[in-house]
């Protein structure tokens, strides 16, 4: 949820163009969020912990249409962050089970991501932060991130 007085910008919610909004709608209860409304078939608003919404799913000019092409400008994915680690572990166990493929995952040194599709084929990441004071630094004291393998059966053991 975005910080209630944000010192700075912040995204507070995306909106995706969706094909088939029941099955949207599935998908992102998988991951977490509750309906907060719905405008009858063409659009829902799904939120966590309360928030008004951190995603919207329309049909508006999308009903029944096939998922991007590759190649074209666009959403490149999302981003759904965790408050823990066994969070977004039960995300993708969730996912994964109804047939989801995992397109990669990466430890960012500052996070841990997975990345997959959702129905639609929009880029979905699951993620959870390590504590800043963890974060990699280099010798000057700037932010390392890194691009290094994620044991994801580890991580997929905390869903159990």
């Amino acid at each position: 949820m975005p910080p209630e007085n944000p010192a700075g910008p912040v995204i507070g919610h995306v909106h995706l163009k969706v094909a088939d909004l029941d099955r949207a709608i599935h998908f992102y209860q998988m991951l977490g969020f509750d309906l907060t409304q719905r405008i009858g078939t063409q659009a829902t608003f799904p939120g966590a912990d309360g928030y008004h919404h951190h995603i919207g799913l329309n049909t508006w000019d999308s009903a029944g249409a096939p998922p991007a092409p590759p190649g074209h400008a666009g959403l490149y994915h999302l981003a759904v962050l965790y408050p823990d680690r066994a969070a977004p572990a039960q995300a993708l166990a969730r996912v994964l089970k109804v047939g989801a493929v995992l397109d990669g995952a990466a430890d960012h040194g500052v996070s841990e991501a997975v990345y997959l599709r959702d129905p639609d084929g929009n880029g979905v990441e699951l993620y959870r932060d390590r504590p800043r004071a963890d974060w990699p630094r280099d010798t000057a004291g700037n932010l390392a991130m890194v691009n290094a393998r994620l044991d994801v059966q580890g991580l997929l053991a905390l869903a159990r």
